[in-house]
């Protein structure tokens, strides 16, 4: 995050903001499971296993979020410099394809598009191979930014710089889920029906303004 300039540092920012928007979405839409959160998810699916209660939908998201990865792990590969595009349009239709799930009312559909949405995300900022700014789980940049305050209250960070810290530009990653998780959640219990054509359209447009990043050496 902290190596990007500051147009990458913004795209990331609205990316973690989808990000938020769809899990809130699909969280409401679950009864409490994460089409982007595999941590939680995890967590549920050892509990579900521990107590003998049902274990099939964590296990089935935790499944379709790796082979969401997977995907977007190949689309990347596959596309060179043009990464970024090819695979924000495959996240595009993926969404899209969601909110067309819902129309029909194929539940289940409907739900597999969006954890191999959020899987596939993250092969958007990679270097040398490897996801280098997480943007459907923010527990890495919660230690970050705790570990960049302790440097601050030392005297050996940038606590006096502003947004240019940083342990700042985790957090600002972090605020952009949160807002996203919160527009998310506004219109999925006040306009279920409209709430994935939203998050495809957002998606489609960060698939062009994409385009508009130099590219990466």
């Amino acid at each position: 995050m902290n190596r990007m300039d500051r147009s990458r540092r913004r795209f990331a920012m609205a990316l973690a903001g989808m990000a938020g928007f769809v899990d809130a979405a699909g969280y409401l839409s679950a009864g409490g499971y994460f089409v982007s959160f595999m941590s939680g998810n995890t967590t549920r699916l050892g509990v579900a296993l521990g107590t003998g209660a049902g274990a099939a939908l964590p296990a089935l998201l935790i499944t379709g979020f790796v082979a969401g990865v997977t995907a977007g792990a190949l689309v990347a590969l596959r596309a060179g410099p043009w990464r970024k595009p090819a695979v924000l349009a495959l996240v595009a239709l993926l969404l899209l394809g969601a909110g067309a799930m819902r129309a029909a009312h194929l539940h289940g559909a409907m739900l597999a598009m969006l954890v191999l949405a959020m899987g596939a995300l993250n092969n958007t900022f990679l270097r040398g191979g490897e996801v280098s700014v997480g943007l459907t789980y923010m527990t890495g940049a919660l230690v970050k930014i705790g570990q960049g305050i302790a440097q601050s209250l030392l005297g050996r960070g940038l606590l006096g710089r502003g947004l240019e810290a940083a342990w700042a530009n985790w957090l600002l990653l972090w605020a952009g889920l949160l807002a996203g998780a919160v527009l998310g959640a506004w219109f999925q219990t006040r306009l279920p029906m409209a709430c994935l054509w939203i998050a495809g359209g957002w998606a489609t447009l960060m698939a062009a303004l994409s385009l508009t990043l130099r590219a990466e050496g």
